[in-house]
Formats: C-alpha cells, structure tokens, sequence
C-alpha cells in the first residue's frame, strides 16, 4: 500500500459520475480516464499497487486542477488532496527539470528577479522592440505557445518601487478595518496597475491599506507541481510578515493566489507549531471583490456596455466567491450584464497548463469562446491574471480583437468610480 496517496479519500469516492459533466477534459477529451470519477480509480489503483505512477501519469497530468468536481460532489469528496497527493508523489520520484526548479525556487519568490523582468519587459514593448521582433524570424525558434502569448503579452509598467515597500496607505474616511495587501509575484509583473487600483478602490471604500516589502510569492504554482516543502516554506514567511502588521484582513485581487492563501492551513496542518497561525492567516484571507461588496463603492460614471463574467475556478471552487463579482458588476450604473453560458467551466489557462498541455488548453478555450460569441459581450470580465491573459487570446483566436476587451474586475470598477490614476 502506497502511503503517501490519499488512499481514504478515493474509497469515498461513489462513483456516482455527477462530476462528469463539470470536468473540462472529460467533455472536452471525451474519456472516463480524463474524468474526476476516473482520476480518483486510478489513484486508487496505484496505492494498492495494482498500478504504477507511469501508467496513470497521462491522465492526471491532463487534469486542470480546476477542482469544479467539488463544488458538484454530492460526497464532498476534496479531488484537490487526491490530485495534490498525487503530484507531491511524482515528484518525490522524479527530479523536477533544473530550469522548472530554478524559476519556482529562485525566481519568482525572488523580488530582484521579478523586478528584472518586469523592467525588461517594459523595456522590450517600450522600444518597439517587441513588433521588430514578431516582424523578424527569431520567434520561429521558439515553440508555438511561447510564440502564442508573446503576442498577447499585456502592456507593462513596472510598480514603483517605493509603493511596493511597507507603508500604509489611508482611508478616504475613518477606516472599517486595517487590510495587508497581498501583491503576487507574476501579478505585479503583468498586471501591477490592477494591484495599483485595488488599494486605490480599498481607499475609497473605507479601508486602511498596508503594503508588505518583505511578502513573497503564495506557493500555489510550485504545490501545484508538487514541490509541496518549498510552498511551505513561502507559506511560513507569509505568515509571519504579514502577523507582523496586525491586518485584520489578508486581501488580493488574484483568484489563484487567494486560493492557495485560504488552503495555508492545510499544507501546514501536519506541522503542529504552525497549525494555528497558518488557521488565523488563511481565516482573514479574502478577495478584493468580497470586501468591496460591502461596500458603498463611489460611482459617478455610466459604463452603458454589455458585460459577461468568466470566473477564476480558484476563485469560485476553492474560495467559494461565487456572488459577489456579478453583484458588483451589476452594481455599476450603465452596465448590461448577460450570464456567460457554462460559465463554471474552466478556461484552460490553469496555472501553466496552457503552456505545458498547449494543445487541450486550446481546445477548451475555443469552447469557452464559442459560449462568449452567444452573449456578443463588449467586455469579458475576469478576477485573475492567467485568466484574463487566456481570454484575451481567446478573443484573439475568434478574431474579435476590434468588437471585445477584456478587463479585471478591478479595472471596470475603477473606470467606474473615475480612478485612473495609479499610486
């Protein structure tokens, strides 16, 4: 018997099959073996040693992670400890590439290096490099999908550095609560004007703002590919940084991020000494959208657009926020919002599946867009950055680049409230 599976969660399995029709690869790929249902047998089937790891590796490899067979399990049965003990396994068993290990490890929980390439980044569209380089041959070296997202690569303007350093930021009024402001790594790389616009709109809804130099990265993509001691240990600096500022709130505006933050107290749950901190950090732990919709949100301008929501699944299926975007996007005068059929189902972009497995990833999105195309939206709203970077390729693929933008949610409420200034 394989110990280190989580044997006891697949034998609570039913195999009932009411997670087939909310898996992304089983309707897309059409196999039981792409299924939850049939993800969790073989699991199974390999803690009992009927099975190796190499025999199942293609199926869970597939799998998104996107963890919408919980929200529908009549069990409640948690896929996400069965995938997750799975891929911890894996690579336990298998050395990680150097060049997987070197980014996990040394690049994105380091703030030198992702400020490195957030500046060449805005270095490389600032001068026009970026469309000598696509009107040239050199991207033909490159795989198809580095190809793909270079071209769809966001504009980027490096945070300022002083803004990123602790310091608070006021209230626009007596402050509700005192929140720690949780940045990301490759947020603040592709997106650090929606970051900048968050503590903007905490401001005007009555929250105090602090920002935390010494945060790091939250760990979820180096758990998800099974690194589990290194995500602990970003896990642990989190925690104790933020402690540190006595925040009432842990708040971000990154649905993958805030997912892995709320679960610090299950990866940490076998290290007693932690157990309690890592319960309080992720109890306080939340996404911008819930706190603004407590909120009187200061609107003085009509967006008369039609709007759909595409969720982050992290978002929807780990947070469980599932009302409260679409009540804030309901909320802003003008708006015309029309619900995104199979809104539930994932996009493809799940972390960096859609670089690794390029091919299904497509496939599901050109699903996705088929569903954007029957609600004819002028904005697709989204709630995190591999989201919002897989809509705007989605558009791109269906050639809807000149009638459909794609904006966070965090971005239209600013437009809303007249906030374009960053910090």
């Amino acid at each position: 018997m394989n110990k280190h599976l989580a044997y006891e969660e697949t034998i609570a399995c039913v195999q009932c099959g009411y997670c087939l029709p909310s898996c992304p690869t089983y309707v897309t790929l059409g196999k039981e073996r792409y299924s939850p249902r049939g993800r969790i047998h073989l699991v199974k089937m390999v803690a009992e040693g009927k099975l190796s790891l190499d025999d199942i590796s293609d199926s869970l490899e597939l799998c998104l992670g996107c963890r919408a067979c919980e929200d529908v399990c009549p069990t409640n049965i948690k896929y996400g400890k069965i995938f997750e003990s799975y891929k911890v396994e894996k690579t336990e068993n298998e050395q990680m590439p150097f060049i997987e290990q070197f980014v996990m490890q040394k690049v994105l929980p380091n703030k030198f290096w992702m400020q490195i390439l957030s500046h060449s980044l805005e270095w490389y569209q600032k001068t026009n490099m970026d469309k000598l380089v696509r009107k040239s041959s050199i991207l033909s070296i490159f795989p198809e999908q580095i190809r793909t997202f270079e071209g769809i690569t966001p504009s980027i303007t490096s945070p300022k550095k002083k803004h990123r350093d602790s310091q608070v930021f006021k209230s626009k009024e007596k402050p509700k609560a005192r929140v720690g402001f949780f940045t990301g790594c490759v947020m603040d790389v592709f997106f650090a004007r929606v970051n900048d616009l968050s503590i903007k709109l905490l401001q005007y809804a009555g929250y105090e703002v602090v920002m935390i130099k010494e945060q790091t990265c939250c760990g979820a993509l180096q758990h998800h590919s099974g690194d589990k001691s290194f995500a602990k240990k970003l896990a642990k600096q989190n925690i104790a940084v933020f402690e540190k500022h006595a925040v009432d709130y842990v708040v971000n505006s990154i649905g993958g991020c805030g997912a892995m933050l709320v679960e610090y107290d299950e990866l940490l749950a076998d290290e007693p000494e932690w157990v309690s901190r890592a319960e309080q950090f992720a109890e306080k732990s939340v996404d911008i959208s819930v706190l603004l919709n407590k909120s009187s949100l200061p609107f003085v301008k009509e967006i008369k657009e039609t709007v759909t929501y595409q969720p982050s699944c992290h978002l929807r299926n780990v947070q469980n926020v599932k009302h409260e975007p679409i009540e804030l996007l309901t909320s802003i005068p003008g708006i015309r919002y029309l619900p995104l059929p199979d809104m539930e189902m994932c996009c493809g972009s799940a972390g960096i599946y859609n670089l690794v497995h390029y091919d299904t990833a497509m496939k599901i999105l050109d699903e996705k867009m088929d569903n954007v195309k029957s609600v004819a939206p002028d904005i697709i709203v989204t709630s995190n950055p591999g989201c919002h970077l897989q809509m705007c390729l989605g558009v791109k693929r269906a050639g809807l680049e000149k009638k459909v933008k794609v904006l966070h949610l965090v971005e239209l409420l600013a437009e809303a409230c007249n906030i374009h200034e960053t910090l």
